[in-house]
């Protein structure tokens, strides 16, 4: 008999992956949304499509009736106020656990490892541990690093920036970003799909120990074929940033860049310690090079822009990485 998974956040840019790959692992797949959707990712699948979200009761029950596996990726990574954070990332992972007659895995986010620095890093880490409460030894939780790929709206403007800016950003020279194409993700959080809980697992490309501010520029600047200026930022710049951005009109979306993230991304350790990846996991098909590569074509194809002055490096073709680039603080 099939196995069943429903899942949560399926609609998401994480979460249209994780369906279709569990869909090719043989899973029958049912999701909760708030409409019928459509997407070129699926056009082989049909999932069975329970409407509603988090808030709705009867929509959970339907969800979770008779699934082997509950897949809790629904969450906030952007809100105006802490309750908002609350209400979807701790209190909808409880009231999801709370219906779950089988296992879940719960894909919370590497940032719930320190829930001090944001509101988002404490309720999602606050989320682990509702559902923990809840159900026990049946609760696995994933936390994936921050997350790139085509059609990710959060990291376009960094291609953007690379294909036209002559002068790139760099931050703390100190710090360590882990990052992980999309596909890789839902590929590994479907083989953790078919672990017996309970587990904690942080997942990672090929290099867990992370990318240096200047790895990541570079290889953005690389892919366009681009030889910009680095300059150094200071951190009380990005403070200053999500001063405006707080001062923001709170009839429209919520910022990106606030006090919390600003402490997320200047935070210095977000490397992956061996005893986070206690599981043999499919191997990561993209490094940061062939990832980048792979989201900018993504984003053409999708009809992005990235001017008229740079034109993204074909797949498989030699770029210049690794070549000695300017920048204003190579002596210091």
């Amino acid at each position: 008999m099939t196995r069943l998974a429903a899942v949560t956040g399926a609609t998401g840019f994480l979460g249209r992956h994780v369906v279709r790959h569990l869909a090719k692992a043989g899973w029958r797949v049912r999701i909760l949304a708030r409409k019928d959707p459509i997407h070129p990712l699926w056009r082989d699948i049909e999932p069975e499509v329970v409407i509603g979200d988090l808030a709705d009761d009867a929509a959970l029950d339907r969800l979770c009736a008779g699934a082997d596996l509950v897949v809790h990726l629904a969450g906030l990574t952007k809100a105006w106020t802490p309750q908002a954070f609350h209400t979807v990332n701790t209190e909808g992972a409880r009231r999801l656990a709370q219906r779950t007659t089988g296992r879940m895995l719960l894909v919370s986010s590497l940032a719930a490892r320190e829930p001090t620095l944001s509101d988002y890093a404490a309720t999602k880490r606050a989320g682990e541990e509702a559902a923990r409460v809840v159900l026990g030894d049946r609760l696995g939780v994933v936390r994936p690093p921050a997350l790139y790929g085509p059609g990710d709206p959060e990291t376009l403007p960094l291609f953007k920036l690379a294909a036209k800016s002559p002068v790139l950003p760099l931050l703390d020279r100190q710090a360590s970003i882990t990052l992980m194409h999309v596909e890789d993700a839902a590929r590994q959080i479907v083989a953790l799909a078919a672990q017996e809980p309970p587990f904690t697992v942080a997942l990672s490309d090929a290099r867990p120990y992370g990318y240096g501010w200047r790895d990541i520029m570079q290889t953005a600047a690389d892919v366009f074929g681009a030889s910009p200026i680095y300059l150094r930022i200071p951190g009380f710049m990005l403070n200053i940033a999500a001063a405006f951005g707080a001062l923001a009109p709170r009839s429209g979306h919520a910022p990106m860049v606030t006090s919390g993230k600003v402490r997320e991304i200047r935070h210095r350790d977000w490397a992956i310690r061996p005893e986070e990846q206690p599981y043999l996991l499919p191997k990561p098909h993209f490094d940061l090079r062939s990832g980048f590569l792979h989201s900018v074509h993504g984003y053409v194809a999708s009809g992005v822009n990235f001017g008229s002055l740079t034109t993204p490096l074909k797949k498989g073709t030699a770029g210049p990485l690794g070549e000695r680039r300017q920048t204003c603080d190579d002596h210091g």
